[in-house]
Order: C-alpha cells, then sequence, then structure tokens
C-alpha cells in the first residue's frame, strides 16, 4: 500500500479526479483509528491555495510541516460554514490555547488521508523538537537572498566634476618655524578670549513631542490611633415628689379670708374675657404672615404655611396589605367621604392577600373603614352616578361590568357626619363606635355577561351627563328621563364600548318581582343584595362597540383613558331632593326620541404608546349603507408611554390635561396641530394629573418618586410653583380634589403601598386670583396662535431644505464644467480692469480733475498693448 499511495497522492493533493476524491474518503472510514491529539483531514485544491499547502509545491515528503494560524482557520470556517474542509475539528480549533496550529502532509496515509491536524500544543512541540522539523522550520525562516530588479541603478547616480580644481601654493614664515611658549590667561582679560555659543530654534528640524500617559495616585498617610476609657458602670437613681398640702384647718381659714375673696372676684372677669377671647379669635396669629397670604382672621386652616398640609392618612392592615389603589373618588353627596379600589400589587401573589375590595374611609372615624364593596375581580376603575350617588359602576380586571347599590348602606356613613343622631330603635344599623369587626359588604346588584364583556382590563369608566343619551349608531338623543342611564368603558382590547342600565321595553315584573322603592331598600340586611339591577345580571351587553382604527397603518390603537365634552355638570343632588329609582326606568322608543345636533360627539382617547387620539363615537356609512366606525382625526405621539391622565378642565370644556411617560400635555380642542403646551421630560416619570376645583391655571402632577407638583401657568409655565418631594415612599397611583365648601379645599393622594393621604390646600392655592378665567383664556390663545406660528415657520424651513436638496441633486447630474485656461482669466482681469480706468477718467473729467490726475503706467502698457 506504501508505493501506491506515493503514485497517487500528488493527483488526490491537487483535486484533479472524482474517482480519486471517493477513493481517499472509503480510506478514511477503512482507517479511521488514530489518536486522540491529530486529526486527518481532506484538504480540497482550493483550501491547499488559500493557506499555501500545495502538495509537491509547499509541502512534499521531504517538508510535511506547515503552520497555520488559528485565526485564519476560523475565518475560513465563519465564511464557508459547514463546507468548509475545518469543520470537523470547528471544536478543537476554538479550544486551541495558541496562535499557530501544526498541519503535517502524511504522504504515506498513515491515518487514511493526505493531511492531519496536530490538536494539542504538547503534540505539537515533540513533533517539532525532530532535528529534521527544526532544519525546515529555520530554513522557512532564514531571509530569502535579495535579487537585484534595477532599483540601485537608480539611486546611486554617478558623481562627476563641473569645475577644476584650485591649486594653492603656501609658504611658511620664520617666525612660525620659531619655539613657542604657552602660559594661562584668564578668558574675560580679553574680549576675544572667548566665544559664546547660545542655543537657538532651527527652522528646517523639528521633534515631535511623543504622548506619554501618566498616573499620580496619592495615598493618604495611615495612623494608628487608639484610646482607653474607663466603663461608667450606669446607677438607676429616682427622684419622688409630693405636693406639700395644707391641713384642713388651714384651707378652712383661707378660704375665709377677705383677700382672697377679693381677689377672686376681680380676676374671674378678666379670665372668662380672655377666655372668650381666645375662643372667638386665635391670639397667636402672625398677622404680618396672615396679611401677606390674605387669610381671614376668622379662617384658621391654612395660616401657617402656603403649601399643602397633611390632614389625615388611611389605611388599613387587614385588607390594603399588599395592596395598591388603582382608583379613588370622592362621595358627591356626603363630605368628608372618599372610596378607594383596592387591587394586588403588580408581582404579589393572590393567595398572600385579601380578595378585592372598594374600601370607603370617613374623616370621623380614620381608623377603620365604613363598609365594603364586594368585586369578583380587581376594580380598575368606578365612578359614582352623578344622579343618584347610591349608584356605582365599576370595570374589573376580566373585563366585565359592575353595578352596585348602596342605598342600604348609606346611613352609616351618614351617621358619621357631625350633627347627625342615631336612631336606637333601629335594629340593623352598626354603631360607628364599637369595634369593627363585623363591617358590612355590600354585594354588587349585577354584572355584565363574560362573553359579551370586554376581553381585557377595564382602564377607564365614566357615566354620560343626563342632558343626553344615544342610539345603537352613536347618534345624541335626548334624555327625556333627564338621569343618567348610559355608561363608557374602555379597554387594552382597541375598544371603547356604551351600556344602559334601564330596562328593555319588553321586560316585565310580576307583581311579586318587583323591585322596592328606595325608602323600603334601608330594610334589607347586608347580607342581602338588591334587586336594582336584577335584569342586568349575567346577561348585560352593550349597546354600541367604538373601534379606533389607524389612521396611516393597518391595525387598531389601544386605549387606556379618554375623555369626552361633558355638556352639563352634575346636578347638585344635596338636600332633600328626591333620588331617582333605577329600577323603575325603562327604554323608550327609539323613534320618539328628537335628535340632538349640538351634542359634540368626539372625544379624546390616551393609548397605550403614548398617543393621544381625537376621534368619534357617532357610526358613519359606507357606499352599501352598511355601518361602521369612522377613524380617528388626528393622533399625536406627544408621550413615550402609556397615558394614565386624560382630564378635562372645570373651567374650560375645551382644555384638556394629559400625562403619560415623562412628561405632560395641555390640548385644546379644535386646534389640531398639537399640544398647546407640553412639558420638557422629567427624570421621574408622570403618573397622575389632576386640575384644580378652583383655579383655573393650577394643576397638580403626581411622579414615580413619590412626589407631587403644583403646577400655575400663569406665573411659571416652564418649572413648578412648589415641589412635595417624598409625600410616599413609592409611586402615586390617583389623585382627586374636593371642595367642601367655599373655604375647605382637600386633595386625596394615593399611592402604590394602599395609603391614602388627605392633604388641605391653603387659600393661597385655592383662592383664584382677579380674573384668572379670563387670563388663562388669553394664555391659551396665545399659545394656539404661536403654535400656528412655528408650524408655518416649520412648513418654510422643510421647503427650503428640500428645494436646497433638488439644487444639489441637479448639481450631481450635470456634467462638470471644464475649467477656464489661466489665459482666459488674465485677458478677463484686464478687460475688467480697463473698464475700471475709464469710467475713473470720466469722473475725474466731470470734476474738472483729469490734467491734474497722473495716468497710472498699468493704463499705459494697456494702451501699448490692445490685443492682450
Amino acid at each position: 500500500m506504501g508505493p501506491k499511495a506515493k503514485k497517487r497522492s500528488p493527483s488526490r493533493g491537487r483535486g484533479k479526479g472524482k474517482g480519486k476524491g471517493r477513493s481517499s474518503r472509503t480510506s478514511t472510514r477503512a482507517s479511521s483509528d488514530h489518536p486522540d491529539d491529530i486529526f486527518p483531514l481532506v484538504l480540497t485544491s482550493a483550501t491547499q491555495e488559500l493557506f499555501n499547502c500545495r502538495i509537491d509545491e509547499d509541502v512534499s515528503e521531504k517538508r510535511p510541516f506547515k503552520l497555520l494560524k488559528r485565526d485564519d482557520i476560523i475565518d475560513d470556517m465563519k465564511t464557508r460554514a459547514a463546507i468548509s474542509d475545518f469543520s470537523p475539528v470547528k471544536h478543537a480549533v476554538l479550544d486551541y490555547p495558541e496562535e499557530e496550529m501544526l498541519l503535517v502532509f502524511d504522504s504515506n496515509l498513515t491515518y487514511g488521508q493526505c493531511f492531519y491536524l496536530v490538536l494539542t500544543p504538547e503534540t505539537k512541540e515533540r513533533i517539532l523538537k525532530t532535528p529534521e522539523a527544526e532544519e525546515l522550520l529555520e530554513s522557512e525562516r532564514r531571509p530569502k537572498l535579495w535579487i537585484s530588479l534595477g532599483s540601485e541603478k537608480e539611486i546611486e547616480e554617478p558623481i562627476k566634476e563641473t569645475r577644476e580644481k584650485l591649486r594653492l601654493k603656501l609658504r611658511v614664515d620664520r617666525e612660525a618655524q620659531s619655539e613657542v611658549c604657552f602660559s594661562d590667561r584668564d578668558c574675560a582679560e580679553s574680549k576675544d578670549g572667548h566665544l559664546e555659543c547660545t542655543s537657538y530654534e532651527d527652522s528646517k528640524f523639528k521633534i515631535k513631542k511623543l504622548m506619554s500617559d501618566c498616573a499620580v495616585q496619592a495615598v493618604p498617610t495611615l495612623q494608628t490611633n487608639s484610646c482607653q476609657t474607663m466603663r461608667m458602670v450606669p446607677k438607676d437613681t429616682f427622684t419622688q415628689y409630693e405636693p406639700r398640702e395644707f391641713s384642713t384647718k388651714e384651707r378652712e381659714k383661707i378660704l375665709k379670708e377677705l383677700n382672697l375673696r377679693d381677689f377672686c372676684e376681680r380676676q374671674v372677669p378678666r379670665m372668662l374675657f380672655a377666655l372668650q377671647q381666645e375662643e372667638i379669635r386665635n391670639v397667636f396669629l402672625d398677622d404680618w404672615k396672615a396679611l401677606a397670604t390674605g387669610v381671614e382672621t376668622c379662617d384658621w386652616s391654612g395660616q401657617v404655611s402656603d403649601t399643602l398640609v397633611l390632614h389625615q392618612v388611611f389605611t388599613d392592615q387587614k385588607f390594603a396589605k399588599n395592596k395598591t389603589i388603582s382608583c379613588l373618588n370622592w362621595h358627591p353627596t356626603i363630605n368628608g367621604v372618599v372610596a378607594v379600589a383596592l387591587t394586588k400589587r403588580h408581582g404579589e401573589l393572590a393567595e398572600t392577600s385579601s380578595p378585592p375590595l372598594i374600601v370607603f374611609y370617613s374623616f370621623s372615624d380614620p381608623s377603620n373603614p365604613q363598609f365594603l364593596l364586594e368585586c369578583p375581580d380587581d376594580i380598575l376603575a368606578f365612578q359614582f352616578s352623578p344622579s343618584n350617588p347610591n349608584i356605582i359602576v365599576g370595570g374589573c380586571l376580566n373585563g366585565q361590568i359592575l353595578l352596585w347599590d348602596i342605598s342600604a348602606h348609606v346611613i352609616y356613613i351618614q351617621a358619621t357626619q357631625p350633627g347627625s343622631r342615631k336612631d336606637p330603635t333601629s335594629s340593623d344599623k352598626f354603631d360607628l363606635n364599637d369595634s369593627k369587626e363585623n363591617i358590612p359588604i355590600v354585594r354588587f346588584c349585577a354584572v355584565s355577561a363574560l362573553e359579551s364583556s370586554h376581553k381585557a382590563p377595564v382602564t377607564d369608566v365614566q357615566w354620560l351627563p343626563p342632558t343626553f343619551e344615544i342610539t345603537m349608531l352613536g347618534l345624541p338623543v335626548e334624555n327625556k328621563q333627564k338621569v343618567s342611564v348610559q355608561i363608557i368603558t374602555c379597554s387594552p382590547d382597541c375598544s371603547l364600548r356604551f351600556w344602559d342600565v334601564r330596562l328593555p321595553a319588553v321586560f316585565t315584573n310580576t307583581p311579586g318581582e318587583s323591585t322596592p322603592a328606595v325608602e323600603n331598600k334601608t330594610q334589607m340586611t347586608t347580607c342581602s343584595v338588591p334587586e336594582t339591577f336584577k335584569h342586568l345580571d349575567r346577561t348585560w351587553k352593550p349597546l354600541l362597540r367604538v373601534s379606533l382604527s389607524k389612521v396611516e397603518t393597518k391595525g387598531e390603537y389601544v386605549p387606556m383613558k379618554f375623555s369626552f365634552e361633558n355638556v352639563i355638570a352634575p346636578t347638585d343632588i344635596k338636600g332633600t331632593e328626591v333620588l331617582p329609582d333605577y329600577s323603575q326606568l325603562m327604554l323608550p322608543a327609539s323613534e320618539k326620541l328628537k335628535e340632538m345636533d349640538s351634542i359634540n360627539t368626539k372625544f379624546f382617547v390616551g393609548t397605550e404608546n403614548g398617543e393621544i387620539i381625537y376621534s368619534d363615537w357617532k357610526m358613519e356609512s359606507d357606499d352599501s349603507g352598511r355601518p361602521h366606525n369612522s377613524k380617528p382625526f388626528a393622533c399625536f405621539n406627544t408621550h413615550h408611554w402609556l397615558v394614565n391622565t386624560v382630564q378635562r378642565s372645570p373651567f374650560f370644556k375645551d382644555i384638556l390635561l394629559t400625562t403619560g411617560g415623562w412628561n405632560f400635555a395641555i390640548w385644546k380642542e379644535g386646534v389640531m396641530d398639537g399640544p398647546l403646551v407640553a412639558s420638557q421630560y422629567f427624570e421621574q416619570e408622570c403618573t397622575v394629573g389632576c386640575w384644580s376645583l378652583s383655579r383655573p391655571a393650577v394643576f397638580f402632577i403626581g411622579k414615580a418618586d413619590g412626589s407631587v407638583e403644583i403646577w400655575d401657568m400663569l406665573k411659571n409655565s416652564s418649572e413648578p410653583l412648589q415641589l412635595h418631594a417624598h409625600i410616599s415612599k413609592s409611586k402615586i397611583t390617583c389623585m382627586k380634589a374636593c371642595s367642601f365648601t367655599s373655604k375647605q379645599h382637600f386633595l386625596a393622594v394615593a399611592d402604590d403601598l394602599g395609603v391614602l393621604r388627605i392633604f388641605e390646600i391653603p387659600k393661597a392655592l385655592y383662592l383664584p386670583f382677579r380674573q384668572e378665567g379670563l387670563s388663562m383664556m388669553r394664555f391659551f390663545d396665545l399659545e394656539a396662535e404661536s403654535l400656528k406660528d412655528y408650524l408655518k415657520r416649520e412648513e418654510t424651513w422643510t421647503k427650503q431644505k428640500k428645494e436646497e436638496e433638488e439644487i444639489k441633486m441637479k448639481q450631481k447630474m450635470e456634467p462638470e464644467k471644464p475649467e477656464t485656461p489661466p489665459k482666459e482669466i488674465q485677458r478677463l482681469d484686464l478687460s475688467e480692469y480697463s473698464d475700471d480706468l475709464r469710467l475713473e477718467e470720466e469722473l475725474l473729467q466731470d470734476m474738472g480733475m483729469w490734467p491734474m490726475a497722473a495716468e497710472p503706467p498699468e493704463r499705459k502698457n494697456i494702451q501699448h498693448h490692445p490685443h492682450s
């Protein structure tokens, strides 16, 4: 087999025949036994040329060794992947520690192939330590002989003498041949005694300074000191004070003295008068501070500070543990009562927390909840009915809509108000001063059908005002009942849905199943479920579904919050007005309702991606007459994260505040060019926003670091008026303002830890300036005009930029003009100069100064050379 291998090895290495290649692979299969530190390889002719290991040219039987760089092998495997000849040893090459690998030409086919690759550095050193291998490697590393190609002839030029040599004849005088005596002399005695060679900078020779990196480290000197102090042994000491009392006889003697009786008669009226003054007026009031802030003497609240003052804190270790507050609302008619929705915190397990609830807190009893609303799942949004505050609607995490009726339990929170008296004869009323172990729980009256509900969590819910209602096509019609009966909800399932709480026209109750009136509902027990919305339970379906298609691309927007124009604010239902009974309301016939064209059906939506959408819920008809949702009118990418607040100003129906991501913005309905005011990007995320209820220019912004900012647009539109840092250790989730009286304004702030804080707003923040509303209206108008001017200028800039780019493109497309020759340039310059001289001559002649002017020599040259 040895001689045959020698004959076949050159042809196989060059890759000249397919049959020979197959025989090599067959031999590989036949002799697969080889040591672990080498691996036989088949190298094609392309690989041999790439790595300079061609058989009989680069490697041979006498010179079988070839060192290959490991990086070149890795690059070949990356380039040619699986077809690389080195792919079988990929892992071995990657794990090889040195830079060069040894490739050996196996002319005898000892391991079945023409080559084998050494896989370990130890085997490589052992093979290369042989004398033959060392001689071959040294011969390869020796420098090759220089072959002359004629370059030295170009460099070495012969030197030729161009002038004759000078011949000098010198004769030495006799004096120079005489002996000379040398002696020491000071160089300072004569002027020519020394020659000073001062340094100077040679302009033809410069040395560039090399950059050097130097480091200096200062190490403080360390000292080790110690001191010994004597330990003082503590000793317990005490002092007993006992009052010194008069005896009975001494007391009787003192009380009978006339001096004491006269003193009491003189001082008691003065003390009573002082106490009366203290009760009427605060004697500790700083008059100068009160004068600066305009605080009235009869109003003691907010006298010390012009910032938010903490009034009360509500939390509950039983229900609020491991919970966050997702939504809060003040009770519309009962002052001092606020309801919060407790949901499990992100990342918390359901087993470690209490069930989801809506908790009612009261100022008069801050340590205990008044009663609870039972929820099948976490509530992300809820709202009181503007017509009947005992009716509450809420949106669940699973997409369902809930309705509660708290008419039978509202007496518990009414009893906590100052001046209210409890009826001792009523057996079903709770004593609020007793232990709150048995807190009443109100079960929901109705829940929407699961298959007809949202497919994602309900993030916002609002009641339609009692002034109008809508049909199944989204048309606004008159509401003859003047009761809020329809609800709007939104969810990340890309839809807004309208719901109606009334009985259908075909629904009838038997006399025994009729719903009791509101006055009789107070006789229910806490465990009973009101039958107000029994007709909706498990069968409630939406009246209208509005989808938000994208403006330019396919798909739909993901709504998170929305806001529509509330034509009339909720009516004041305080007092003795009879509340409507929702169980008796029925759907009227749509043909009898009058359409209201004055109602604005357009609304704003904040999306999950930070977009602000302006759309219409009214349905449109296509060419075939089928109704479909209209596309949004505009889309603005103002926020870089989900929008968490879209709230209209309580003073201007067309002004909105939106927060999301790391900024907030103020919009005006009708201005479709963008926001009027867009804040800068803050370091902390803006989690919630809220308008002031008494000042048109003031609003509040909650941050992710637990701080609250107060902004006044009339004073500064770029920086907050006040910053209340570290109100909470976690992010602010909800904020709502409320005014009890004209002098009592509060701000409710909820955080991610389930803690509700009530702050009292000082008079400096709730008392409006003179004509503040008119000033804000002018401010918004100016901002709208400046926005239009900016957009016009931006449009002009873009047009100019496009024109410049088009000119540049035309210049690139046009052929280059030939350069003007120097003679032509000189001729043009001379002709221009002659024209200037002729003009100068004419001016001097007109001024009568031409004979006095000297003719310049340049003009003479021009006259003598007219052809130039």
